[in-house]
């Protein structure tokens, strides 16, 4: 009988609650794509865990809509940051008109390519 290969080990997602989570990845690199802003902070305090947080503001819509639109982002981040999120940083994903109407797939493809373009795979070279 054959073994089964595993699939590496991902990363858990930890969500981020705190206003100064949210306050310093705004500090952090940005993509802008048509139904949401990725902004990308690295936390650099040598904890490996990926940390996600989402945000929609009321200028959206009412409770409903920004409910939808977050569920939306929430499943977005569950599918691509254990594998295409930088390790040791802090997601946030800030919902935009757009995102209710838009195509789940094409919004797939932005999240892959957006954490492609702000992704640091290998840290900076700091010998200076």
């Amino acid at each position: 009988m054959a073994e089964r290969e595993t699939a590496p080990a991902r990363l858990p997602l930890t969500r981020m609650r705190d206003r100064p989570s949210f306050l310093a990845a705004n500090r952090g690199r940005r993509y802008a794509a048509p139904g949401f802003v990725l902004l990308v902070h690295d936390r650099r305090d040598g904890d490996p865990a990926i940390r996600v947080g989402f945000t929609v503001t009321r200028k959206i819509g009412n409770a409903v809509v920004r409910n939808r639109v977050k569920r939306r982002l929430r499943e977005l981040a569950r599918a691509a940051l254990p594998k295409g999120g930088q390790p040791g940083a802090d997601h946030v994903l800030i919902g935009r008109a757009g995102g209710i109407e838009r195509d789940f797939a094409a919004m797939r493809g932005e999240l892959e390519k957006a954490l492609a373009r702000t992704v640091r795979t290998a840290p900076p070279n700091q010998s200076r």
